[in-house]
């Protein structure tokens, strides 16, 4: 891929816009209430973050033009699918998905020569997973997919295998400024499925909302494993004390949760 475009396709990345997080909340419940203009502004809001993971590959012969439309394609994918009620990031589940339709392009144009058979059984697998998680709300396994399509789970890896490209799972995918978000990010595992990091997610967010002695006595408690009676030694307080402010801050969070 060329070098750094301040064009592609026609639109000038210098003057992308950029949308503040009130903002796209606004957007997107107009969308979701099926304003066109809204999805429009959201899609040209959001194509920093097209850019950012095209960016990735700049060591790719593809055209930037042509991993740009492909990565929009993404995008637009995400914007369909995401359901703001699971207090996660837009940025964060979108990556995966421009990455995905960018990385699907560049496996179709691969020079190197996968068998037909093998690129329709990881083809069908791709799909199927994606089918299942839109399904089910949550990852599915590889046995899952493999009743789904009717193939056997080795040689779903066996094709999933062939049509990958080898990437560092250190390799950064996308930064909005912060800290970046790796390949290794996007990462899953059985103890770490969606459902479970969306729930680490709402539930830090509830710690957050509470008093920091609270927030101490709950991280205390919880997490460490103390008892109360070794908490009130700690902050010098009684046990009686410690037990009412842990009521107190289990039903603020669990307030927040509902």
């Amino acid at each position: 891929m060329s070098g750094y475009k301040v064009e592609i396709c026609g639109v000038n990345t210098s003057k992308l816009p950029l949308l503040t997080n009130e903002e796209k909340e606004v957007l997107f419940k107009r969308i979701l209430e099926g304003d066109k203009k809204a999805r429009e502004d959201y899609i040209k809001g959001n194509l920093r973050l097209v850019l950012s993971v095209i960016q990735r590959f700049s060591g790719s012969s593809e055209n930037v033009d042509d991993l740009f439309q492909i990565g929009c394609i993404g995008l637009i994918k995400a914007i369909d699918n995401f359901d703001i009620t699971q207090n996660v990031r837009f940025s964060t589940y979108a990556v995966p998905m421009i990455l995905g339709e960018v990385r699907r392009y560049l496996r179709d144009n691969n020079s190197i020569r996968v068998s037909r058979s093998l690129r329709d059984t990881a083809y069908k697998a791709i799909y199927a997973k994606e089918n299942l998680m839109k399904r089910n709300l949550k990852e599915p396994t590889l046995m899952e997919i493999a009743e789904e399509i009717g193939v056997s789970k080795e040689d779903i890896t066996y094709a999933l295998d062939a049509i990958q490209s080898p990437v560092s799972l250190y390799e950064p995918v996308y930064s909005d400024g912060g800290d970046p978000l790796f390949v290794m990010d996007q990462i899953s595992d059985k103890k770490n499925l969606e459902e479970n990091w969306v729930e680490d997610i709402s539930l830090n967010e509830a710690m957050r909302r509470l008093p920091e002695r609270e927030r101490h006595i709950i991280d205390m408690r919880f997490f460490e494993g103390k008892t109360q009676t070794e908490v009130a030694e700690e902050i010098h307080i009684s046990q009686a004390q410690v037990s009412r402010l842990e009521k107190n801050a289990l039903k603020t969070m669990k307030n927040y949760l509902s």
